[in-house]
């Protein structure tokens, strides 16, 4: 006797009644091979938007971009360049850029240890602690100015023993400027860090310290470049909001012209006698603002 034949069964033949191919060890139909797709390549996959969503988001987008459009044509671009030239423009210029470095620096300094805390350092109040820190946030600005008065005033909680101590005072200085704006742009930068240092995997540092090195020399050597990036990113955050800070620095610091007034200060006066100069001030921040954007773009798109 001659064995059955498994053409039909094995290898793809034809089972006599125009199937398709078989599989070998159950006889039934073999599963359809697809193309796979490329690892870490996402599909996008085109939506249409209905009605009811896209209305409102097209409003929504005109609501953003429309007073944004309305300051370029507003401009007076012809005499943007004698604007732009004045005494007054520089210097309020020049201390802008200052103070925003100077609070992003200090920032740096006490908000990254302070993100290390929150992330890596279990306590009890944790999360108290991490709402007061994020408080600054939500917190208008001008109330901010006046809890920095009560608090670092010539007569406030603490800023009495600086003035008799040490004779240091702070409101309506141009320390106080950089005060008022690490005040509110520091939250910016340690929640970015706080993030980062979640993401990273704390095993390098226990890796470190199992080594011989120290929490601190594992912080310095190893968490640091870990999280360079949110470091970077914090900072440019916390930069960017320092430099267009207005409420808290007029509350505690004043309008002092050379000492005080930043540039939001200096647009606000401008709008209400030459509101050209104001327009072409704006403008300024808003070149800023949108090189902010454009040096954080990459980073959002690698982690988007």
């Amino acid at each position: 006797m001659t064995p059955p034949s498994t053409a039909g069964a094995g290898t793809g033949g034809s089972d006599g009644g125009g199937g398709g191919p078989r599989d070998v060890l159950t006889g039934g139909p073999a599963p359809s091979r697809r193309p796979k797709s490329k690892p870490g390549k996402r599909t996008r996959v085109r939506t249409a938007a209905p009605l009811p969503l896209l209305v409102p988001a097209l409003l929504g987008l005109a609501f953003l971009v429309l007073p944004l459009l309305a300051l370029l044509l507003r401009a007076p671009w012809s005499s943007m360049p004698e604007l732009l030239t004045s005494a007054e423009v520089w210097q309020a210029l020049r201390l802008s850029l200052v103070c925003a470095t100077a609070a992003t620096a200090l920032s740096l300094v006490i908000g990254v240890p302070l993100a290390w805390l929150l992330a890596r350092v279990e306590f009890p109040g944790r999360g108290l602690v991490r709402a007061l820190v994020t408080l600054p946030l939500v917190l208008p600005p001008v109330v901010g100015g006046v809890a920095l008065l009560m608090a670092l005033g010539r007569n406030g909680v603490v800023g009495r023993w600086l003035d008799d101590w040490f004779g240091v005072t702070l409101p309506f200085t141009t320390a106080g400027v950089v005060v008022a704006e690490a005040f509110v742009a520091m939250p910016f930068l340690v929640i970015a860090v706080e993030g980062t240092l979640r993401a990273a995997d704390p095993r390098y540092e226990e890796a470190a310290t199992t080594l011989g090195a120290s929490r601190f020399t594992a912080f310095r050597r190893v968490t640091l470049p870990l999280v360079a990036p949110g470091i970077a990113a914090g900072a440019v955050l916390a930069w960017a909001r320092a430099l267009g800070e207005f409420g808290a620095t007029i509350t505690f610091a004043g309008n002092f012209p050379g000492r005080t007034q930043t540039m939001p200060l200096s647009v606000y006066l401008a709008l209400q006698s030459d509101p050209e100069a104001a327009i072409a001030l704006s403008l300024v921040l808003l070149a800023v603002s949108v090189a902010v954007l454009a040096g954080l773009r990459d980073r959002w798109m690698t982690s988007a």
